[in-house]
């Protein structure tokens, strides 16, 4: 069924905003970043009577994170398996699905929406490809790129064809373009990380940011003179920001790769793990700040900025606020980048392993103070039970524990705290720009991680695995369950072409691998099923020799699953930017067998991030185990409604006007539960008729 093109989808106010009315139109919820609407029909006297409206049921097995799009009355989202639906905003119907056929699972947090006059486009991803839509009717609109896709593969100035690149955040729109970055992957060889404008007509490219910068560009000399050649990362996957009033696009970057061993990338490795501030309709730098000095903690930019008015030093200032993993909000006036609170270089634990030379200081920020625990101590172990508490200490005690940024060891596990997912996630933070506050939510747990040495010689399939399974399903492929299942006895589980099916298009938070082919991949396979490895290492194409490899991300859970260190494991945060100061700070979720018990408001891992409205209430879902979605008062952190959903509400919520209802609405999956039962939905709420 053809429907009629939707009008206005947005507002151009007079700070040049683009922003949220009846509709969700923009990832975010405006050009701002600020996860805000204007509505005011769900209020704080009648929010306990949000029931639920309809839900729209897909398949299980993937995790797509996403922010649907609301435009007059219509939902625009992915299923698991990122095909690209269209719902009625106010029933749950489908009007159409898109399916281009691009075999992949894994995050796909949104898409994009344009209008200029009457003409409109959606502007969709599928892993590498970049499709404009007909929003009436979902099909491609051929004069866009090849008949109505462009490749992101394309344009880096080397060949990246057979390399992990997915736009699993969506790009922004200034003028008539899209800009946007790309999740690539996390162990060579990996895509440089450019960021792009194309024609959002044509597709064709409009100006290129190398993030890892050519010779005679500024940042060349904080890498090794050929790293621009075939280094990899410092891409901007997390979501960017536009300011519209001044045409500059705030771009996050997150680590080179690799992650955790980057002795061939000595330097500070500009522009990784920086806020950037380029020109929105050239490309041109404009400043820059950077987070994290030659990453080697896996410490990248993880959530979109947010743009903000803050009172400060007695006059109004347009600034941008960035979220960090380790806990961090710095805060810069937009125009010069300079932090509006202290930022101090401060030293930092030297690395021990042979070939690395890790940054001296690191710039950290002690206003607002960290929202999430910076250094673990045998206080903030888990007092749980007795048998808990001493099975902590007898780990802790074993682990190196220098603080946030401490390089991996080799030997040895070293505590990340708060952990490789954050602090601050890809979720993002929710503002309201009248006031200065911000309302971020965190994790609170810890990790760890280390290195160990590569074997001096091996065949084609560990080869394979250890350049790029190992970091998460470890170097014994026993992995580090639930968040990263062991890998041993794989062969019994699934068969042969469904394990190819996975690491080709990825699953769940694991990333596609679509340079393992042919004899690499049967070497894989029969390395992961069998152990057997009789290939020669030296037939791997593109995988360096690297005499030392991560371990693998590892949380440190007590022996009944549960976060070795005392609670919270996830707190909600309301910071004043005018002053730095917390307004308040609460637990957010619940493990409810713990609840059952008496002991509650623990607070528990959360993906997915909040939204205001201007009735001061703060939706949010992302707690992993509770499988909440709540409403909270937005002055003092009270709670003031909750509903229990099918699966985990592991994405950021959205609110809009349909039929004459305002409706909240959130995508739900257990793909981060592996204990659950598994499934996928969007689930709407609103109020009785």
């Amino acid at each position: 069924m053809r429907r009629a093109l939707p009008f206005i989808a947005f507002t151009l106010a007079a700070t040049g905003t683009l922003a949220a009315g009846k509709d969700w139109a923009i990832y975010g919820g405006t050009s701002d970043g600020n996860r805000y609407s204007s509505l005011t029909q769900i209020s704080r006297a009648n929010v306990g009577k949000l029931a639920p409206a309809w839900a729209h049921s897909m398949e299980a097995g993937g995790d797509p994170q996403t922010h649907p799009l609301a435009i007059n009355g219509v939902i625009y989202a992915y299923t698991p398996s990122l095909k690209v639906i269209a719902l009625d905003g106010a029933t749950g119907k489908q009007l159409w699905q898109f399916d281009s056929g691009v075999a992949g699972r894994g995050a796909q947090r949104g898409m994009t929406w344009w209008r200029e006059g009457r003409e409109t486009r959606l502007l969709a991803s599928v892993m590498n490809f970049l499709y404009a839509l007909d929003p009436a009717t979902g099909k491609p609109i051929e004069s866009f790129g090849d008949k109505g896709r462009i490749d992101l593969s394309h344009n880096l100035g080397r060949d990246a064809s057979n390399l992990y690149l997915s736009l699993t955040t969506p790009g922004v729109i200034y003028k008539d373009t899209i800009i946007t970055g790309f999740r690539t992957a996390e162990s060579g060889p990996a895509a440089p990380g450019d960021i792009r404008a194309f024609d959002v007509r044509t597709g064709k490219l409009r100006w290129a940011f190398h993030t890892i910068p050519r010779p005679g560009e500024t940042g060349h000399d904080t890498w090794p003179p050929d790293a621009w050649q075939k280094a990899g990362g410092a891409n901007s996957w997390a979501g960017m920001v536009v300011d519209q009033k001044r045409g500059i696009v705030f771009a996050p970057t997150g680590s080179a790769v690799d992650d955790f061993y980057g002795a061939d990338r000595i330097g500070s490795n500009l522009f990784a793990n920086s806020l950037l501030a380029l020109d929105a309709k050239t490309g041109q730098r404009l400043w820059h700040f950077q987070g994290v000095h030659h990453d080697i903690y896996d410490r990248d930019f993880p959530a979109p900025p947010v743009l903000i008015r803050v009172r400060h030093a007695g006059r109004l200032v347009d600034a941008v606020a960035q979220p960090t993993k380790q806990g961090y909000l710095f805060v810069l006036d937009r125009i010069t980048g300079k932090p509006l609170f202290p930022i101090q270089e401060m030293p930092t634990p030297a690395s021990e392993v042979a070939g690395e030379v890790a940054s001296a200081t690191q710039p950290m920020s002690r206003t607002p103070a960290p929202f999430a625990r910076q250094h673990l101590s045998e206080e903030l172990l888990t007092n749980r039970t007795p048998e808990a508490h001493a099975w902590a200490l007898s780990q802790f005690k074993t682990f190196r524990n220098d603080g946030p940024f401490a390089p991996m060891r080799l030997g040895q596990q070293t505590i990340a705290f708060p952990g490789f997912d954050g602090g601050a996630e890809w979720g993002g933070a929710a503002a309201d720009s009248k006031r200065g506050i911000i309302y971020i939510n965190a994790n609170d747990i810890a990790w760890t991680g280390g290195l160990t040495e590569a074997p001096a010689t091996r065949g084609l399939g560990a080869a394979t695995y250890q350049s790029n399974c190992a970091a998460c399903h470890g170097t014994d492929r026993r992995g580090s369950p639930p968040a990263f299942p062991s890998l041993a006895g794989i062969g019994q589980r699934m068969l042969d072409g469904q394990i190819a099916e996975v690491i080709r298009t990825g699953r769940g938070r694991m990333p596609a691998f679509p340079a393992i082919q042919g004899d690499t991949l049967k070497a894989l396979q029969t390395y992961l099923t069998t152990g057997e490895d009789n290939a020669d290492a030296k037939e791997v194409a593109g995988i360096a020799p690297a005499k030392y490899r991560f371990t693998s991300y590892r949380k440190f859970l007590d022996p009944d699953g549960y976060p070795a260190v005392a609670p919270p494991w996830g707190t909600l945060n309301a910071i004043d930017l005018n002053s730095g100061e917390y307004l308040w700070k609460i637990p957010l979720g619940e493990y409810p067998e713990l609840a059952a018990q008496g002991m509650a408001n623990t607070g528990s891992e959360n993906y997915g991030g909040p939204i205001l409205t201007a009735s001061n209430l703060l939706f949010i879902g992302a707690t992993l185990y509770d499988k909440k979605i709540r409403a909270f008062d937005a002055t003092s952190g009270t709670l003031l409604w909750q509903a229990t959903l099918p699966f985990a509400g592991n994405a950021t919520p959205i609110t809009y006007m349909a039929g004459g209802r305002q409706f909240v609405l959130i995508h739900a999956n257990n793909a981060r539960d592996k204990k659950a039962p598994q499934g996928s939905a969007y689930i709407a709420f609103a109020l009785p008729r």
